[in-house]
C-alpha cells in the first residue's frame, strides 16, 4: 500500500519508487521465466539513435502466469489505483531485456506519446516498472525528468528506430527540470505518469538490465474509437502469494 507521502510525490514528480514490492524468491521466479515461450514469441528489438538494439516483449492480455499474477498483484494494481483515483484496468505489459554490452537506449519519450493515438481522451495512465535486475546508471537505468508529466503532451517522432519526444522541447525541459536516476534494486517498483518523461542509456556494462512494465489505463478513459490495448473490464486481482504458488506449480 502506497502512503500518503509517495503518492504526494508521485502528484509532485510525475513518478514514485518503491522498494521492495517483490521479495528476491518471487523476482527469482520471474527471471527464471523471461526465456518461457510467452516471452520469447513476443519478443522483437528496437534500434535507438546510434543503431544499438534493446529487446522487449509486449502483449495485452494478462494471462495465466507469473508474468499475469504480477499484472493483477494487489501490490500494484491498489497502488496505481490509489494514484489515479480510480478504478483500471490493465492496457498492456512488457518484458525489457537490456543485455550486456549490446544492449541500446531508449530515447527521450513519454508513454501517452504512443497512446494518444489509440484514441485515449486523457493521460489518465500509469506504467509500473519491476526491477528484475539491480538497475544501476552503468547498465542504463530508467531515468526521468521530474515534473514533466505537468508540461502536457509533446509531439512524437521518429528518433532512430523508436518514436521519441521532440527533441528540442525535452532538452528545454531537461535544462530547466533536470534529469533523475531511478537506480533501483531487484523488488523495486518504479510507478510514473504516462506523461513523465523518461528514458535510458545503453547498457555498456557486463550486466544485464531486465525488467517487467505493467501499464494501466483509468476505466475513464476507454478509447473513444474503439482502439487501444487490453480489455476495459475491472481487474481481478490475484491472491497476494500467487507468484509463489505458480513458481512452485512449474517447478514440480
Amino acid at each position: 500500500m502506497l502512503t500518503l507521502e509517495q503518492i504526494q510525490a508521485f502528484d509532485r514528480e510525475g513518478y514514485v519508487l518503491v522498494p521492495n514490492v517483490f521479495s528476491a524468491q518471487e523476482i527469482g521466479i520471474l527471471l527464471d521465466r523471461v526465456e518461457d515461450p510467452r516471452v520469447i514469441g513476443h519478443t522483437w528489438a528496437s534500434k535507438d539513435a546510434a543503431g544499438m538494439e534493446s529487446k522487449l516483449a509486449l502483449w495485452s492480455d494478462v494471462g495465466e502466469d507469473v508474468f499475469g499474477a504480477v499484472s493483477t498483484s494487489p501490490r500494484v494494481v491498489t497502488g496505481v489505483q490509489l494514484l489515479l483515483r480510480e478504478e483500471v484496468y490493465h492496457w498492456h505489459s512488457k518484458v525489457i531485456l537490456k543485455m550486456p554490452k549490446v544492449g541500446g537506449a531508449w530515447e527521450w519519450h513519454q508513454d501517452y506519446g504512443y497512446w494518444y493515438n489509440d484514441g485515449c481522451l486523457y493521460p489518465r495512465m500509469v506504467s509500473c516498472m519491476i526491477a528484475l535486475d539491480p538497475a544501476t546508471k552503468e547498465n542504463g537505468c530508467l531515468k526521468v525528468v521530474p515534473g514533466s508529466h505537468l508540461l502536457g503532451r509533446l509531439d512524437h517522432g521518429k528518433v532512430g528506430g523508436q518514436t521519441g519526444a521532440d527533441q528540442v522541447r525535452v532538452q528545454a525541459a531537461v535544462d530547466r527540470l533536470g534529469v533523475n536516476y531511478c537506480e533501483a534494486t531487484p523488488g523495486s517498483a518504479l510507478f510514473f505518469h504516462g506523461n513523465t518523461f523518461h528514458a535510458s542509456e545503453a547498457n555498456l556494462s557486463d550486466k544485464p538490465r531486465r525488467s517487467y512494465i505493467c501499464c494501466y489505463n483509468a476505466l475513464s478513459n476507454v478509447p473513444y474509437a474503439g482502439k487501444g490495448h487490453g480489455k476495459p473490464e475491472p481487474i481481478k486481482l490475484s491472491a497476494d502469494d500467487a507468484i509463489m504458488h505458480l513458481g512452485a506449480t512449474v517447478a514440480k
